[in-house]
């Protein structure tokens, strides 16, 4: 089952919100993907301990929000790409899981619906949801408003952006003309963030900032754990996740900043999108959504109401407090290189 189609548009917009800058804005290296497995694992446990799997059953007055041909159940397709570990990745067995993946699941419980992850590009799921071919995005998509042009996203979740870097380098993310930057191609941390302070640190004639842009946010961390990067930039929780696992080879860089929320998208319209609000709001009203967020360490970003279409904040040096790092569970399988080909996504 599908939800209404609308015309292709090319996604814009955590993972991003703002049009790609010109390349001569940033240096953006191309090495070699050889050893990037090095020195963050690739595999660990499956789930985090404490992790427990259990769905809620049915609510029959949720089900009543649902448009008449999901009301007596069904499958929704949900496009993802698992590369952004904590919120969605592949386990060692090839499964997709993380802390989304289990939101969506148990909001989708509520409702009497099943999902189907599609592991997809990342930068095709938005176009997929234009076409048909999923119901939902579930993808550390950041809520943006360019994005709100196009899609409707049900807001799940706050995070910032986060820095990392190896112990003793000194890092000041709002002071980083100079330095080399790894991120994941396409998210918030390399549109909105490096490359946005890469094309300030042109225009003022300092030092240029090269930014490593990496298929996925495992690659980065690696990147940075084995000195080929000053610093990473990735979302709070991914920040914490890689720090976390990396066997104190990763410190935080400074605190957390641009607060934005994570939405899953529909397609704008989408007569979905008021269920799945009910339902999440429902699993934050019965205390089950902080019993699947605590085994991630990710309380801090927990939110007490559902919003639809929450505008971000404009973008800013201040600080957030950062998200929790109690994060261990299995690592991303992707190891590819940096790219220059940087999408928004």
């Amino acid at each position: 089952m599908t939800s209404p189609t609308h015309p292709p548009r090319s996604p814009a917009g955590r993972r991003s919100g703002r049009p790609v800058r010109a390349v001569f804005a940033a240096v953006v290296a191309v090495a070699s993907a050889v050893g990037l497995t090095a020195c963050v694992t690739n595999t660990e446990s499956a789930n985090p301990e404490g992790w427990v799997s259990t769905l809620p059953a049915p609510d029959p007055a949720l089900r009543e929000l649902l448009p008449a041909g999901y009301r007596n159940g069904g499958t929704l397709t949900a496009g993802t790409n698992p590369t952004f570990p904590p919120n969605q990745f592949k386990a060692p067995d090839g499964r997709i899981i993380g802390f989304e993946v289990d939101l969506v699941n148990a909001t989708a419980a509520l409702l009497g619906l099943k999902v189907e992850f599609r592991q997809q590009d990342f930068n095709l799921i938005l176009p997929s949801i234009d076409g048909g071919t999923v119901d939902i995005g579930a993808s550390g998509f950041s809520d943006t408003e360019e994005r709100q042009k196009s899609y409707d996203f049900v807001d799940f979740y706050t995070s910032g952006i986060s820095w990392a870097t190896t112990p003793g380098r000194e890092v000041d993310p709002q002071n980083a003309c100079g330095l080399t930057v790894a991120v994941q191609k396409g998210t918030y941390s390399d549109t909105d963030d490096v490359q946005v302070k890469a094309d300030e640190c042109a225009a003022a004639g300092k030092p240029a900032l090269t930014k490593l842009v990496y298929e996925s946010a495992n690659a980065a961390s690696t990147a940075t754990a084995l000195g080929r990067a000053d610093a990473m930039s990735s979302d709070s929780a991914v920040t914490d996740y890689a720090i976390g696992r990396s066997k104190g080879k990763l410190v935080p860089a400074g605190d957390a900043f641009d607060t934005t929320p994570f939405g899953w998208a529909f397609g704008k319209g989408s007569d979905l999108v008021p269920a799945f609000a009910a339902a999440l709001q429902k699993l934050i009203d019965s205390g089950e959504y902080r019993r699947i967020l605590t085994p991630w360490g990710l309380t801090d970003g927990m939110i007490q109401t559902v919003t639809v279409n929450t505008a971000p904040p404009e973008r800013s040096a201040e600080t957030t407090p950062t998200l929790g790092d109690d994060d261990s569970s299995a690592g991303n399988t992707s190891g590819a290189g940096p790219t220059t080909d940087s999408e928004d996504q």
